[in-house]
Formats: C-alpha cells, structure tokens, sequence
C-alpha cells in the first residue's frame, strides 16, 4: 500500500471528486479545508486498507477499484463504486475499527484525516461544516441500516420456510 499526500489546486478540483456524493454536500471552501487535510491511498490486491481493532482518525473514499469489509475473515459487504465511503463510524466516534476493510482489485481512495480536519476547523467555530458532515453520515447510516433491515428480513423469510419444509418433510 502506498500513500501520498494530496496537493490540492483550490481552483482545479478534479472531476473524479466534484461526482463523490460525500464531497458535492459541501461548499467551496468546506471542499477546500477537506481536500488539504486528505491524502491519496493506492493498494494493491490484499492490501488491508483498515484493520479490526486499531485505532481510527480517517474517512476512506473510494475512487477506483473493489474493496471487502471483513470481520473474522469473513466478507460482509464489498464496495466498488466511486464515492463509497468507509471508517465514518470508527472516525467520528473516537472508537477502534470494528471490522477490516481489504483490497480485493487494485483500489485508490481517498483518505480525509478527521483529527487534522478537527484541528483546522474547530468544531464550536465551524458549526455549518459539521451539521453537512454528521447530516451526510446520518443518510448514509440510515442508507446502510434500511439495507440490512430489508436483508435481514429476507433471510429471517428463508429461515421461516426452510423450517417450514423440514417440518413437512
């Protein structure tokens, strides 16, 4: 894995980013203040990105490439698209990563350093900032809680009926 700082060109934003839904939630200068606290990081495939258990500062954007979150070894859910966002929970809550994110393709994401962030713009100086930042986390939780909901649902279905025919059997 190999990692890179961004130097950001303020008045040439690439287009990759101005199309990751994460950054199009702020204005110009919020854009700003994230891109300079961010950096690129390219893996190759098994490459652990995050790993279960360690301690968390950054927010992962995807831009390009697959990658597996991972708890026990075992795949829970793989993202390709770009813009995918990962380590927004452990990152904003101050809590160790509860599952390993890996490279399964080549991969390049983007990494906003949520500590340095914190230190450039205060949050009790920059409440706008904050309210898009933990409005965005919270659609996207809400995004990610509505799909395992409806999963869930799904197998606790299949579970009904394979009991179902077992019993008929």
């Amino acid at each position: 894995m190999k990692e890179f700082a961004y130097i950001h060109d303020e008045e040439n934003v690439p287009d990759t980013l101005l199309r990751v839904p994460f950054l199009e939630t702020f204005n110009k200068s919020q854009l700003d203040d994230i891109l300079n606290s961010s950096s690129i990081v390219e893996c190759e495939p098994g490459d652990t990105i995050v790993a279960d258990g360690e301690e968390a500062s950054r927010i992962f954007i995807l831009l390009a490439g697959r990658v597996n979150v991972e708890k026990n070894g075992k795949v829970l859910v793989s993202m390709d698209h770009t813009g995918d966002i990962f380590g927004e929970f452990a990152a904003l809550s101050d809590e160790r990563r509860t599952a390993s994110v890996v490279a399964e393709t080549t991969a390049v994401c983007l990494a906003v350093d949520q500590k340095f962030l914190e230190y450039a713009k205060p949050k009790k100086d920059n409440p706008e900032f904050y309210a898009a930042l933990y409005e965005f986390i919270a659609k996207l939780t809400a995004k990610r809680l509505k799909a395992t909901s409806e999963a869930l649902a799904r197998m606790d279905k299949e579970l009904r009926e394979l009991k179902a025919a077992a019993n008929a059997d």
